[in-house]
């Protein structure tokens, strides 16, 4: 399911530093341009909780060191 292009164009990381989103269509997913955390998306509703992103792979490595 497709996410409005409109509401794409206002979605920002629910983080302080508030940045944008890039949009993956084809892995139903928005990442941070600042974080890189990884929202899902589910049945074209974005979910921007912090507490149920993910993290990019790198930084997932490096906290269990």
């Amino acid at each position: 399911m497709a996410v409005d292009a409109t509401l794409l164009e206002v979605l920002a990381c629910p983080d302080t530093h508030h940045a944008p989103l890039e949009y993956d269509a084809e892995g139903q997913t928005l990442t941070c341009t600042e974080c890189g955390r990884i929202y899902r998306i589910d049945e074209g509703i974005p979910v921007l909780l912090l507490d149920e992103a993910r993290l990019p792979k790198d930084i997932q490595d490096t906290e269990g060191e």
